[in-house]
């Protein structure tokens, strides 16, 4: 089997190596800009193609154009898409080459926050009320009916990138100005408090072949936009809040209709009702080192696991069931010296210019709580720095 794999950012090393390790044929299309950046494991590809980009945006006409020129002379059997930003474009893709996998409409609900919102709410899943920023009628009608703070969200941008909580009518309406003709691509929705979870999951062939819950320490927006330490940690698969996330979840992948690949969501326990929302999916492995700690706690790669879920019959072995717990922060130093974190139960270090992360493992929950705890001071006395928040990505 022949795989076209698409990458606007580099990521998904370990998918391609457990794609040649399982035989198969690897073609990489990634963005000129990474020509002389990225380090691509070349040893488990066939032929890398670069395409010029603008701003991590495809041409979609020219990449039509020369994906139709080297499937003249290459069998392509797979489409897949290693970042989110690629999910619509690989799609795209498999609807013109006719190829197996997710179309346009599906792709929609795991990148479009209005599409996988409406998707939610028709079948049935609770979610906090919104609505498109395209009717100004509607919109009124929306502030006077749900109250204030609300949450301006971009339809199609990943994570916590462009979204903006405000306040009042008068701060919903002056975003609104300054978004000019690309107001119909944001979504207003009700701010819910509360803790944020995530789910991350294989799936093959329609059905959940793996799925584990993990709870933020902070949610991801604050994080952003607020400053301070992001921490995520397994947890306990017998718990009440996990079976309710796990039971989500699986609504979710089915009504959305994941036939196979990884799959990131993230869910809210509302702190008034102690209802557990929906927030958004995606179809792909999550971001900010979840994959390393979910390696951590079980042994399993989601990138390698995704990667022979799409092979052929699949079933998720997992080598071990412990708890795991991950911080990461921008660091002050450019090359910060975490010797500090010494205890045993540490199992994974970040090594990237001005950030710091740990990951630590431990077959007791409470004790991987009681580490994050002690690192997250460490971290905020000795290393953590702030940055503004990103409207647009980057590389």
């Amino acid at each position: 089997m022949n795989f076209l794999c698409l990458a606007g950012y580099e990521k998904g090393h370990d998918f391609l190596r457990e794609l040649k390790r399982q035989g198969c044929g690897v073609l990489l299309v990634t963005s000129l800009s990474l020509k002389d950046k990225a380090k691509w494991p070349t040893e488990s590809i066939d032929e890398i193609f670069y395409m010029p980009d603008q701003d991590k945006e495809w041409n979609r006409p020219d990449l039509v154009k020369a994906v139709s020129y080297v499937a003249r002379t290459r069998s392509i059997e797979r489409i897949v898409a290693l970042d989110d930003f690629d999910v619509e474009v690989a799609a795209m893709l498999r609807e013109h080459l006719r190829t197996p996998g997710m179309g346009e409409t599906t792709s929609r609900y795991f990148r479009d926050k209005l599409a996988m919102r409406m998707k939610a709410r028709e079948a049935g899943l609770r979610v906090p009320d919104f609505v498109h920023v395209l009717n100004y009628d509607c919109l009124r009608e929306f502030m006077d009916r749900v109250p204030p703070p609300w949450v301006l969200k971009p339809r199609s941008m990943a994570g916590a990138i462009g979204i903006k909580k405000l306040g009042t009518a008068e701060e919903v309406w002056g975003a609104i100005e300054i978004l000019g003709d690309m107001q119909s691509h944001y979504l207003l929705e009700r701010f819910v408090p509360g803790d944020v979870f995530h789910v991350d999951t294989i799936v093959h062939e329609k059905r959940i072949a793996f799925a584990i819950a993990s709870g933020y320490g902070r949610p991801p927006m604050e994080v952003s936009h607020e400053g301070g330490i992001f921490t995520t940690r397994i947890l306990n698969p017998d718990s009440e809040a996990a079976r309710g996330l796990l039971e989500m979840n699986e609504r979710v992948i089915s009504a959305f209709g994941l036939v196979r690949g990884a799959s990131h969501s993230e869910f809210i326990l509302g702190r008034q009702d102690g209802e557990i929302y929906f927030l958004e999916t995606s179809a792909r492995v999550g971001g900010a080192h979840i994959a390393d700690l979910i390696e951590a706690a079980t042994g399993l790669n989601m990138w390698a696991e995704w990667a022979k879920a799409e092979i052929g019959s699949y079933e998720a072995k997992p080598s071990r069931s412990e708890y795991a717990g991950l911080i990461v922060s921008l660091a002050r130093q450019e090359h910060p010296d975490t010797s500090v974190f010494s205890d045993p139960e540490v199992v994974w270090r970040l090594d990237l210019p001005h950030h710091v992360g740990i990951i630590v493992r431990s077959p007791s929950e409470p004790r991987i709580q009681e580490l994050l705890d002690k690192y997250v001071q460490i971290i905020r006395h000795e290393f953590h720095a702030a940055m503004a928040p990103k409207d647009k990505p980057s590389a």
